[in-house]
């Protein structure tokens, strides 16, 4: 992830004053980071992983940053099995960086989850500009552009797309 695109991470979620954040691929823990740097201090982020020792990686990131150990709640398994389980309206906003096959079903969980005003955000949206080159699209590709046909008609969401890093899609759930 570049430095750009964390510190975007920060600002939205400084922007919707997030106290509940969801994040959907952990990783190392590079961009959980930036999301607990933005959030509340009492705030909470709860990241999905399929992955476990990536969570392990995450969660010493997370404390060699100064995080308090109870600021992240790692849950190991597949997204689309973790998220049925977490709370509907519970969250200011949900961060996606997962499988890009899944990001429609991604989002469907994040309308869910999202209460009124919060921010929906996918990484990864140019794959490497792949989502506007004519040729035959791979199966990501052609995820992808569904996403973003998705979300920029949908009624209920308010969206943008930064040209950061590697593109990020972002919506605020309308109330």
């Amino acid at each position: 992830m570049s430095t750009g695109t964390g510190a975007t991470l920060r600002l939205l979620a400084a922007s919707v004053n997030a106290k509940a954040v969801a994040e959907i691929g952990t990783g190392t823990g590079v961009s959980g980071t930036y999301l607990l740097q933005g959030m509340r201090r009492d705030g909470v982020l709860t990241t999905v992983d399929i992955e476990p020792e990536r969570q392990q990686f995450a969660r010493d990131a997370f404390r060699a940053a100064g995080f308090a150990g109870n600021r992240a709640r790692t849950i190991p398994g597949r997204a689309l099995d973790v998220l049925p389980r977490l709370a509907d309206g519970g969250y200011d906003l949900v961060f996606c960086d997962g499988d890009r096959t899944e990001c429609l079903e991604y989002l469907e969980e994040s309308l869910r989850l999202l209460r009124p005003g919060g921010l929906v955000v996918f990484e990864g949206v140019f794959a490497d500009g792949r989502t506007v080159d004519a040729a035959a699209p791979t199966p990501e590709v052609h995820r992808l552009r569904e996403l973003l046909r998705a979300v920029r008609e949908s009624r209920v969401l308010l969206p943008v797309l930064l040209p950061v890093g590697d593109g990020l899609l972002c919506a605020i759930k309308r109330g």
